[in-house]
């Protein structure tokens, strides 16, 4: 139980370490952010509590936002997305899963954790950007912001998920 807090510690303190020192200063034509600390929230299992999600969430995205002066974005899309989590990886894993079944491509194959990363940073990176315009007077650049800071984000995850399934454990 402890070595799996560490460890959920260490990889939340190295994706934020990692988003405050370099993504936060991507900038790509003025529109691409990457949002990868996301990523912790695809490695909760299956049969996790989910106020242990939530909890995770709220953190993660409150340290983001101290550090990134986003008053409260990331720890509100976090928090959203931890909430709904559970209930989309039980959706995507077969009716038979592991209650203990760690999300990856080792357990879900390449298609399936395709498509879990590509609903949840989706939806992630979605409320992020709307609630950081909070407005649609320019729906255009909210599109390309959003749809394009998602690419880079759904790329980053997979390729992050790809060492991480690769590196013997």
């Amino acid at each position: 139980m402890i070595i799996r807090f560490l460890q959920r510690l260490l990889w939340m303190l190295a994706l934020v370490a990692a988003q405050i020192l370099v993504f936060n200063h991507v900038h790509i034509y003025g529109y691409t952010t990457p949002l990868p600390f996301v990523y912790l929230l695809l490695l909760f299992p299956l049969g996790t509590e989910r106020w242990n999600i939530l909890l995770w969430g709220f953190v993660c995205g409150l340290l983001c936002d101290i550090t990134s002066l986003t008053l409260g974005v990331g720890m509100a899309a976090m928090t959203f997305v931890a909430f709904i989590q559970p209930p989309l990886l039980q959706l995507m894993l077969p009716k038979d899963a592991v209650e203990e079944m760690q999300p990856g491509y080792d357990t879900m194959g390449f298609w399936g954790y395709f498509r879990y990363a590509f609903l949840l940073t989706f939806i992630f990176v979605f409320t992020y950007f709307l609630l950081q315009v909070f407005n649609f007077f320019h729906p255009l650049h909210f599109l390309i912001s959003m749809l394009s800071s998602w690419l880079l984000t759904f790329i980053f995850v997979l390729a992050i998920e790809a060492m991480r399934y690769k590196a013997p454990l």
